[in-house]
C-alpha cells in the first residue's frame, strides 16, 4: 500500500510560501528575454518545491513532471514522468525537517535519471545536508558529509551546485566538480539598500570559526570588523588555585631551611653545605598565580603567600650589581600596571550565565558548585593535584575544530551550572552591528553575542545575518523575543514554515532563486560562473 502521492504540477508553484523581498535581486541575474534552454529538465524534490518553481520561472521553464511517493513503511518511491534521454537534468533538493527522507529522495531521483539515459545529472543543493559533520569529532566518529558525497557519486551525479558550505574544504569530498556559490553579494546589497548609515557599521563574528566569512563581507563593504569569543570559566582552574594555596600554607608553616640562613656579604665564602639531603624549595610561583609590582616596584604575589614574596625580594636584593628589571608604566591603585595602549579600549569582557549577560556582582554558579564539592575536603586527597590539571579541549588548538565551536557553545550555554567569559574585540560603540555566520540553528550564541555588543559594547542596533535559516526548536521565537536583536536576515535556502514565519516580525527572507537560476544557465551553456561571486557597484 502506498501513502498519499505527491504529484508535482504547475499549480504547486503559483504562490510562494511567504512574502519574499523581491528588491534584493542578484546584480548578475538579468535573465529576462533569454530563449528557453533546450534539452534541459529541472526536477523538484519535496523539500523545496516553491524555490524550484521560482528558479524555473526565472529561466522561462516549467518544472519537469515526477511522482514522489512513500510506501506505508516509509520507503521512498520515485517515478520520472517524462523522457530524460540525452537531456541535461538538474535535481533541486535542500534540507528539511525530514532530512533523511530528503536525502533518499535525492539519491533515488539521481539514480532514476541516470538510468533513464540522461546526458548529465546535476544536483542543486541550496543547503547541503550533514555539512556540520565534515570532520571527526571523536576517535570513533564518522565523516558523514564525505559519506553523503560518496553516495551521490554512486547514484550518478556529475556536478554539484550548492551555497555557502559550512566548511569549504568539503568540495574535496566529491569526485565531480562542485560550485560553492556565495550569498554574500545578496546580503551586501540588502545592507546597502535597507540599513541606514551602514557605512559606519561593524561586521562581527560570533565565534572564532567564522572570522574568514566576516572579514570577507567587511572587505566587500569596506567596514571594520570584530569578533566575539566565549571561554568556559573552568572550575578546575579555581580548584587548582585553592590546592596550590593549600600547598603554600603547608610549606610556609614549616621551619624555613634555606630562607632562615643569613645572606652572606659580597666576596665572602659560603660554608660548605652539609652532606645530608635538604629539601629544596622552588621559588617559582605556581602557574595559577601572578606576579605584579606594588607601589615600591617590588614583586608581589597576588594569589600566594606573603612570606615567599619577602624571601624572593631578599634574594634578589643580595647582589647590588644586578641590574633591576625595567619598571612597567605607572601602576594603578589595585597594583597592576596600566598601559596607555588605545587598543586596550577595544577589548570588552563580560560574564555569561545560562547564555545571558549578567552583572559583575552576580553570584557565580561555578564558584558555588566548587565550594560544595570542596567543603570539608580531606587534606590527604588534596595531594592528588594532577587530577585537577587534566587538559581540556580548546576550540583553536589540538584536535579542536574551530568551525564546530558554534555548535558546541550552544550546547554549553544550556548548562545552568556553567559560567562563561565572553570577550568582544572591536569598537562597536554607537554603531550598527552585523553578526554574520553561515547558518542559524540554535539561538544561544546569537543572543549572547547580541547582548554583548549592546550591553557591553554600546552598539545601537544588531542585525543577525546568515545564509541558511534552519531555526531548530523554538530558536526563531527566542530571537524574536530578544530585545537586543533588531532584525534576522536569512535566505530561502532552507524552507521555513509559512505560518511560523508570518508571526516573526523581525524575519527578513532574501531570494536565492535568481542566483541559482543564473548558475544553472551558465552551467548549461558552459559559461563562467565567476561573475556570480562579484559584488555590484550600487
Amino acid at each position: 500500500m502506498k501513502k498519499k502521492a505527491s504529484h508535482l504540477s504547475n499549480a504547486a508553484f503559483s504562490q510562494p510560501s511567504f512574502p519574499l523581498n523581491l528588491s534584493t535581486l542578484h546584480p548578475h541575474a538579468s535573465i529576462d528575454g533569454l530563449p528557453k534552454m533546450r534539452n534541459t529538465l529541472i526536477f523538484a524534490g519535496n523539500s523545496c518545491p516553491v524555490l524550484t518553481g521560482q528558479i524555473c520561472e526565472n529561466l522561462g521553464m516549467q518544472p519537469a513532471s515526477a511522482e514522489l511517493t512513500q510506501f506505508s513503511n516509509g520507503e521512498t518511491s520515485v517515478r520520472i514522468l517524462t523522457s530524460v534521454r540525452e537531456k541535461d537534468v538538474f535535481v533541486v533538493q535542500s534540507g528539511s525537517a525530514s532530512i533523511n527522507d530528503s536525502i533518499m529522495e535525492l539519491l533515488i531521483m539521481i539514480s532514476a535519471c541516470k538510468g533513464g539515459s540522461a546526458n548529465k545529472v546535476t544536483a542543486v543543493l541550496p543547503y547541503f545536508p550533514y555539512s556540520r559533520q565534515s570532520k571527526k569529532k571523536s576517535h570513533r566518529g564518522a565523516i558523514t558529509a564525505r559519506m553523503l558525497a560518496n553516495l551521490m557519486g554512486v547514484a550518478g551525479v556529475k556536478h554539484v551546485i550548492t551555497v555557502d558550505l559550512h566548511a569549504s574544504q568539503m568540495q574535496g569530498f566529491f569526485k565531480c566538480p562542485v560550485d560553492n556559490l556565495h550569498a554574500e553579494p545578496i546580503l551586501a546589497k540588502w545592507i546597502r539598500h535597507n540599513v541606514p548609515n551602514w557605512r559606519e557599521a561593524v561586521v562581527v563574528s560570533k565565534n572564532a570559526g567564522g572570522t574568514k566569512r566576516v572579514t570577507s563581507l567587511a572587505d566587500a563593504l569596506k567596514l571594520n570588523f570584530g569578533i566575539v569569543t566565549t571561554d568556559r570559566k573552568r572550575v578546575s582552574n579555581m580548584t587548582a588555585s585553592m590546592i596550590m594555596r593549600h600547598f603554600d600554607h603547608s610549606v610556609d608553616s614549616q621551619p624555613a631551611l634555606e630562607s632562615s640562613r643569613p645572606i652572606p656579604n659580597r666576596g665572602a665564602r659560603e660554608p660548605a653545605p652539609e652532606r645530608e639531603k635538604t629539601p629544596k624549595r622552588d621559588v617559582t610561583p605556581p602557574r595559577t598565580s601572578r606576579i605584579v609590582t606594588d607601589l615600591q616596584g617590588s614583586p608581589k604575589r597576588v594569589n600566594g603567600s606573603s612570606a615567599r614574596t619577602s624571601n624572593l625580594s631578599l634574594a634578589e636584593s643580595a647582589d647590588d650589581n644586578v641590574t633591576p628589571p625595567a619598571r612597567s608604566p605607572e601602576p594603578s591603585v589595585n597594583g597592576e600596571a596600566d598601559y596607555d595602549d588605545h587598543k586596550a579600549s577595544e577589548v570588552t569582557h563580560g560574564r555569561l550565565v545560562q547564555g545571558r549577560i549578567v552583572e559583575d556582582d552576580f553570584p557565580s554558579p561555578d564558584r558555588s558548585a566548587a565550594d560544595v564539592s570542596l567543603h570539608d575536603e580531606d587534606p590527604m586527597t588534596m595531594s592528588h593535584a594532577s587530577s585537577f590539571f587534566a587538559p581540556e579541549p580548546q576550540s583553536l588548538g589540538g584536535s579542536g575544530d574551530a568551525a564546530a565551536s558554534s555548535d558546541e557553545e550552544d550546547n554549553a550555554f544550556e548548562n545552568p551550572n556553567a559560567e562563561h567569559m565572553i570577550t568582544l574585540v572591536g569598537n562597536v560603540k554607537n554603531r550598527t552591528v552585523f553578526i554574520v555566520d553561515d547558518m542559524i540553528d540554535k539561538a544561544g550564541s546569537w543572543i549572547a553575542a547580541a547582548e554583548t555588543v549592546i550591553k557591553k559594547g554600546g552598539a545601537k542596533k544588531v542585525y543577525c545575518m546568515a545564509t541558511h535559516g534552519i531555526f531548530g526548536g523554538d530558536s526563531l521565537e527566542q530571537l524574536q523575543a530578544c530585545e537586543c536583536i533588531h532584525q534576522i536576515v536569512v535566505t530561502n535556502s532552507f524552507p521555513i514554515d509559512k505560518d511560523r514565519a508570518r508571526n516573526i516580525s523581525k524575519l527578513v527572507v532574501l531570494d536565492l532563486s535568481f542566483l541559482l537560476a543564473e548558475a544553472i544557465r551558465r552551467n548549461h551553456y558552459g559559461e563562467s560562473i565567476s561573475p556570480l561571486f562579484q559584488h555590484s557597484g550600487d
